[in-house]
């Protein structure tokens, strides 16, 4: 085994929400640079990751996650237009790709991301939970990766 191969088997990879990296691919085209955060793994792989920004772009309408009768759904606030499919074809792609992901990090909160923190609604917008799993992140969960919030990352202030 040459000295390549053996440091990627040690080395862990670890997807991340590509805002918390600096890029500018919020709904409203800002990030959330995380430097603790960053400090904190480091020493990582790290590979980014934005279903939303590559679907629909920066800027773009905000979305929300609604319980339907079909399931919980990406729903744009803007057009009241399904959105899923695209994030969930994304994050099955990504995957795919990056087979030996042992880490999902997710931006708290998001639709797309929140690994626990996304808000769910009925269809009346009343809000359900704030403890639902983003579209993505239940994909990185169905595959067995071990996934977190960003701000739940042990040591972060």
């Amino acid at each position: 085994m040459g000295l390549f191969t053996l440091i990627s088997i040690l080395m862990k990879k670890i997807a991340i929400s590509a805002c918390l990296l600096g890029e500018k691919c919020r709904y409203d085209a800002s990030d959330n640079r995380d430097e603790v955060l960053l400090e904190q793994i480091k020493e990582y792989e790290l590979i980014a990751f934005c279903p939303e920004d590559d679907a629909f772009g920066s800027p773009r309408p905000t979305m929300d996650l609604i319980e339907t009768t079909h399931g919980i759904k990406a729903i744009s606030n803007k057009t009241g237009k399904d959105l899923s499919f695209a994030i969930e074809e994304y994050a099955k792609v990504f995957f795919d790709t990056y087979a030996d992901i042992t880490m999902f990090i997710g931006k708290d909160r998001s639709p797309s991301c929140g690994v626990c923190t996304a808000k769910l609604y009925n269809e009346e917008k009343e809000l359900l939970s704030e403890q639902e799993t983003g579209i993505m992140a239940k994909e990185a969960k169905l595959r067995g990766i071990k996934a977190v919030d960003a701000e739940n990352i042990k040591g972060k202030k």
